[in-house]
């Protein structure tokens, strides 16, 4: 089939030159993993695990079973030493510091409040971690960290949690290498900060806020900016509310981790929204996802995930809306997406395999280059899709109830070639691709694949407007 629509290009005085690269091609999840999330080896019990999070070979209150000691001397010299005053303070006072700039590092390992009403420094003096909290039942408000170390060994970071019950309020996180790190911190508050890594490369920078078996935690009101990723991995039940993220890698990347919220966000210019990896349950809700682009852009995403519900996005101007890897995983589990504007994406679904299990309900679908997108030969149509708005339906509503008279039905053409072949991808709407498109709808000399069919197409787009859940 495919030599017969190159043919049909040629007799139209068209031609089609794909070179391959020499490391091959490769689709955007598959590049998406490569990039962002390399694989390490199983632990003894068994679990595949994403990064080693064992003992570093310098002690930095890294790893989750290091002890954490109190420290003697500031690494900054010339400036006050805030840990003498927290060392002075009783347990469950509350401590306001003079204004200035104070040395770290600082070990917080009693109940105690410390409140730098928006004029407290501390400064790391560019080695290891800033501040670790490893109490509960404490807070930490209105103080500016700066100045961690850049190893991704120790996990430098501005900010370690490692208690329960805290609150972390209103601090303005720069030049560390990771922002706030929570090790097996549960029921804690993250709000209202604001968290920039250090000037490197996307790669290279640390992660702007990451949960490590750290279960019900709220992360709201944050600001997050040219970081890497903001990650939990083992968590579960945390809440992600009203965040902004912008210019990083992932905006959100769950691992092994089970029934997270992540609701009224917004997520620009990275090159991932969210992405669900080996994780069951949750909903991500009333979002807004834009310009998720590059080779690996994708609003949200799924990877061997299951139960999760997609509702009242709206996703835009990203190279992939919604991508689904092998998922649903689960037998008998589903993937809803449901009341969600889909609009001037690359495309807007993108299956990798032919599996049912994925709900598509009341949707919005405008705009996008190609709506719908297989990754190998097979088809969407074994999935539910029913009751979308789709602006390329070609049909009538003749007895004026807002519902197409005749399903809507999704044909690929020519797009087989580029949803088929890699290296014909980066041809994707070029002349030559448009053309064979036309010769195909026109004449077909091959059998078109049905993508999917909605038995229950709406006609009247501001009826969806009307009924979708408010952002």
């Amino acid at each position: 089939m495919f030599g017969r629509l190159l043919i049909a290009g040629l007799a139209c005085g068209l031609a089609l030159v794909v070179v391959p690269t020499p490391g091959g091609a490769e689709d955007a999840l598959t590049a998406l993993r490569r990039s962002g999330a390399g694989r390490g080896p199983e632990s003894d019990a068994g679990e595949r695990r994403f990064g080693d999070m064992a003992a570093p070979a310098a002690a930095g209150w890294g790893s989750i079973d290091e002890k954490v000691t109190i420290p003697t001397t500031g690494r900054v010299a010339g400036l006050p030493f805030l840990q003498d005053l927290v060392n002075t303070a009783p347990a469950g006072s509350v401590l306001k510091p003079p204004a200035g700039v104070y040395s770290g590092p600082l070990v917080v390992d009693k109940p105690l409040t410390i409140d730098g009403g928006g004029a407290v420094t501390i400064d790391g003096g560019g080695k290891g971690t800033v501040v670790v909290l490893a109490a509960s039942d404490s807070a930490l408000r209105g103080l500016r960290l700066v100045g961690s170390g850049v190893s991704h060994d120790s996990d430098d970071a501005c900010l370690n949690v490692r208690g329960d019950r805290n609150r972390i309020e209103n601090l303005q996180i720069d030049d560390c290498l990771f922002g706030i790190d929570l090790k097996k911190a549960n029921d804690n508050v993250v709000r209202g900060n604001r968290i920039r890594s250090k000037p490197f490369d996307l790669g290279t920078r640390g992660d702007s806020l990451r949960l490590w078996y750290s279960h019900r935690n709220l992360i709201a009101d944050n600001l997050i900016e040219d970081a890497r990723d903001m990650v939990a991995w083992y968590s579960n039940d945390n809440r992600y509310l009203d965040n902004v993220a912008r210019r990083s890698r992932y905006s959100i990347h769950f691992m092994f981790a089970s029934n997270n919220l992540v609701e009224g966000n917004r997520f620009h210019d990275n090159a991932v929204g969210v992405y669900v990896m080996y994780s069951g349950g949750g909903a991500i809700r009333n979002n807004l996802f834009s310009r998720a682009n590059g080779p690996t852009g994708m609003a949200v995403g799924f990877k061997e995930a299951s139960d999760v519900l997609v509702e009242g996005n709206e996703i835009i101007y990203c190279a992939i809306g919604v991508g689904l890897d092998m998922s649903p995983f689960e037998p008998d589990s589903t993937i809803s997406i449901r009341g969600n504007r889909i609009a001037y994406n690359g495309v807007g679904i993108s299956f990798l395999a032919d599996k049912e299990g994925t709900v598509v309900a009341g949707n919005t679908f405008e705009g996008n280059l190609s709506q719908v997108a297989m990754g190998d030969a097979g088809s969407a149509r074994n999935n539910v899709w029913r009751g979308n708005y789709w602006d390329d339906y070609q049909g009538f509503d003749r007895d004026r109830d807002g519902q197409g008279d005749r399903p809507h039905e999704l044909y690929a053409y020519a797009d087989q070639l580029w949803m088929a072949i890699p290296y014909a991808r980066f041809f994707r709407n070029a002349p030559v691709m448009e053309m064979l498109d036309f010769l195909e709808r026109l004449a077909p000399f091959s059998t078109p694949v049905l993508l999917l069919r909605d038995q229950d197409p709406v006609f009247d787009k501001s009826r969806m407007i009307e009924a979708k859940p408010a952002a």
